[in-house]
């Protein structure tokens, strides 16, 4: 089995959820730097048509498959990928393994009171995790202050909620100021932890429906949606 998938260009790991977290906690148990970038279809779209957002996603040591569509594109390619690593459930995860090992955690990102919501939440929930710092994400981008409180601050695991593609795009033009650190884009995983919006329930999950159900609470999106169409047709195309 390969041990990336190429899908549009982007090269997703094929591994395990559990094989995933373990070379995260290998990165941050070394004093590695790492950047983590979980993908759905919709950030695949974004990356083909802006060159500048693809090469800050090429260059993530890590692309995970966030999204049954990706898996969906990996099936059609005949390249299977083993599962679907979501940026929530990764998250949520690692943040487990911070409240077990005393893991350093940054939370950067969200409107004010959804990052402190969130910040508060981490920290009764995962009380034995050494929360360091949280920013929202409305500050000067070329402002190198907060870069640098970030980087004194020492974080095992930074945790990057503005949103694709700005996460990525922080990311990637940061990365190079920390000596150490595991840093991944975690969208709107922030608002769930937050109490701001439910995840659907584990009945949807299963039947590979969790878009339809968000785009039932956030009929909004849907425009967002329309990506994935879009992108099952690219990937035809390629076939």
């Amino acid at each position: 089995m390969n041990k990336h998938v190429e899908i549009l260009d982007i090269s997703f790991i094929n591994t395990s959820f559990s094989d995933m977290e373990e070379k995260i906690a290998n990165h941050i148990n070394k004093g590695e730097k790492s950047f983590v970038v979980t993908a759905n279809p919709e950030i695949v779209m974004h990356a083909k048509e802006d060159a500048d957002y693809k090469g800050y996603v090429q260059s993530a040591d890590y692309v995970v498959p966030d999204g049954n569509g990706i898996l969906l594109a990996a099936n059609m390619l005949k390249q299977p990928l083993k599962e679907r690593i979501t940026g929530y459930d990764l998250t949520i995860s690692l943040l487990q393994k911070a409240n077990a090992k005393g893991w350093n955690v940054y939370l950067l990102g969200g409107r004010e009171e959804v990052n402190k919501r969130a910040a508060d939440r981490m920290k009764a929930d995962y009380p034995l995790m050494n929360l360091v710092g949280r920013h929202d994400g409305y500050f000067d981008w070329n402002d190198s202050v907060l870069k640098e409180e970030i980087a004194s601050l020492n974080p095992d695991l930074i945790l990057v909620a503005l949103g694709f593609p700005r996460q990525e795009k922080w990311i990637a033009e940061n990365i190079a100021s920390f000596s150490k650190g595991v840093f991944i884009g975690v969208g709107g995983s922030i608002d769930v932890i937050a109490g701001e919006v439910k995840r659907a329930p584990q009945f949807w999950q299963r039947l590979k429906l969790e878009w339809f159900y968000r785009l039932l609470k956030q009929p909004s999106r849907w425009k967002r949606m329309m990506a994935l169409p879009k992108f099952v047709i690219e990937v035809m195309k390629t076939k």
